[in-house]
């Protein structure tokens, strides 16, 4: 005889299937994103070959931050500033959205973790309270991971597993998961006795609320690639190792070596007879030593110091090497040269990381765009029509002046191209989301305040009499 088990209460067959291969394939990719996250954070351990480093210096741990800063100059030109919509209608609907999951601060954080895994995951949920905007939050691959449809680029079921059990008051046996699926959300927490479902989320939506921001995919890869690259990890193994040589060196030729020939044993011995230390010897600044036999001065030299100008000039090979596989200006990476480069070199230096960064603004603004219509469907329970196209706005990545800027926009004024009042100036002048929005509060008070005067002087006007025209007044 079959049981019947309760849906709220237990997961199903299928749930349970789910759930393991989720887990499975998000259990396969975190030690490979466990790498990826310690190169960012310089705490890889480097190989050397065994041969110019002592037993004794094993524990020496030497460490270049180039990973970091590559991921990190490119996520800080991605500045997401606002959401509107494409029509132009009043995108506070928007706004209160993004403000109450605090999006913009998020979303830097979002930013970096693509560019360093390779991905991020974006989920959108059910508000706590009615009216209230739905909760989006962005959760890190090394919790979470999902099955993607290939052919219809959508997901079709998610898994978040907690690691953080502490903050749930979770044992360490006990494992909580969130599974997303087209038609509800499920928090689930397995122990011994088996799982137990916690809440089920019925949204009824048809999709899975969950979305991908994939960094570098491509058509037979849409999970996404770090931009901490094979390439990039080797050099940086490399120049670490060439770093722990030059500490190892001066270890050993840090100070010079002496020698002396013809010394007796007595130059060695203090005034007692008892032998002085190497040190003790090594230091000595002035050393008194006896004629030998057949009067002859002992000869006293230093052997040449180690030169580590030659090590430097690998590291900056690397360098260079290194600049080239980021996409970053070399001075980024310390290294200089004795000419100072020009303000059209640095720029054209950056062309490279300012197209990287164009490109990864096209792809994330698809995610976005994405997001925000799911938070609007969840919050009202239908999507926004088709037709209502919404849009990111994002700082410009590029660095060009501020009198370049405004010279374009006050020139594209001047020629009737633009609009003197419109925001499309204000934006190529370089200015941010909130300046504008203070641009275009002031330019109501000024319209305002004119229209008060014109009234004020139109009614000032009509007060006043015609000239010739007799209002009734009786000459004595």
């Amino acid at each position: 005889m079959t049981i019947p088990t309760l849906p709220l209460l237990s997961l199903s067959l299928d749930e349970q299937q789910m759930i393991t291969a989720l887990r499975s394939d998000l259990l396969s990719h975190r030690f490979k994103l466990g790498l990826l996250d310690s190169y960012f954070n310089g705490e890889q351990l480097v190989r050397d070959l065994g041969i110019s480093i002592p037993p004794q210096l094993k524990t020496l741990h030497t460490v270049i931050g180039w990973p970091r800063i590559g991921v990190e100059a490119l996520e800080q030109r991605l500045d997401l500033e606002a959401f509107r919509w494409g029509d132009g209608s009043d995108p506070s609907d928007l706004q209160e959205i993004a403000d109450a999951n605090d999006l913009f601060d998020e979303a830097s954080l979002a930013h970096l973790d693509a560019l360093t895994y390779g991905r991020e995951y974006v989920t959108v949920g059910s508000p706590d309270e009615d009216d209230a905007p739905s909760i989006i939050s962005f959760e890190s691959p090394m919790d979470m991971t999902l099955a993607w449809d290939a052919r219809l680029r959508m997901p079709l079921a998610a898994l978040r597993e907690c690691q953080d059990k502490w903050d749930y008051g979770l044992s360490p046996e006990e494992r909580l998961v969130s599974l997303y699926l087209p038609n509800q959300t499920i928090q689930a927490v397995e122990s011994s006795a088996g799982w137990v479902v916690l809440d089920r989320d019925e949204h009824n939506l048809g999709i899975v609320p969950v979305l991908r921001m994939a960094n570098r995919q491509r058509t037979a890869d849409r999970v996404g690639r770090s931009e901490i690259t094979p390439e990039v990890m080797s050099i940086t193994d490399a120049a670490c190792r060439r770093l722990m040589g030059i500490e190892v060196a001066s270890e050993f030729f840090g100070a010079p070596q002496r020698y002396i020939l013809g010394a007796s044993e007595s130059a060695f011995q203090d005034a007692e007879g008892n032998a002085k230390s190497a040190w003790e010897t090594y230091i000595g600044r002035v050393l008194a030593l006896e004629r030998d036999e057949d009067g002859n001065v002992p000869e006293v030299g230093a052997f040449t110091a180690h030169d580590p100008s030659g090590q430097t000039k690998i590291i900056d090979l690397y360098a260079r090497i290194m600049a080239t596989q980021l996409g970053l200006p070399p001075h980024m990476l310390g290294y200089t040269s004795d000419n100072p480069a020009s303000a059209d070199a640095i720029r054209s230096s950056e062309a490279m990381l300012v197209k990287k960064a164009e490109r990864r603004i096209r792809r994330f603004s698809a995610t976005y765009r994405d997001m925000m219509r799911l938070a609007i469907w969840v919050r009202d329970g239908e999507p926004p029509p088709k037709d209502r196209r919404i849009e990111t706005v994002w700082r410009n990545p590029a660095t060009p002046t501020l009198a370049a800027q405004t010279d374009a926009a006050v020139k594209l004024a001047q020629a009737g191209i633009v609009p003197a009042d419109s925001e499309v100036l204000l934006e190529m002048a370089g200015l941010s989301e909130d300046q504008r929005r203070r641009v275009e509060a002031d330019r109501r008070r000024a319209r305002g305040a004119d229209m008060v005067r014109q009234l004020t002087s139109l009614a000032a006007t009509e007060e006043q009499p015609a000239e010739g025209v007799d209002d009734g007044a009786v000459d004595v």
